[in-house]
């Protein structure tokens, strides 16, 4: 049997970015701006390439009408 390990806090987070984003129907580049960094770094996140800063993650959250807490629970069900 093939070892299944969980996907990387990274990507498990860029998912959750994801899925927030489109559920609110928002371009990657409406949540950049929304969130104040540029789209190419949106776009690393949701692929699980870039590992973000307590700010970034912050600006994220808030620019998905979310908690921190509410994020952070989006990714653990990931």
């Amino acid at each position: 049997m093939k070892n299944r390990t969980k996907p990387d806090i990274r990507e498990r987070f860029g998912f959750a970015v994801k899925t927030r984003r489109e559920e609110l129907n928002l371009t990657q580049e409406d949540l950049a701006d929304k969130a104040g960094i540029h789209r190419t770094y949106l776009s690393d996140v949701e692929r699980g390439n870039r590992n973000l800063s307590l700010i970034n993650i912050e600006r994220l959250a808030a620019a998905l009408s979310m908690s921190l807490s509410d994020l952070f629970q989006l990714v653990e069900c990931s």
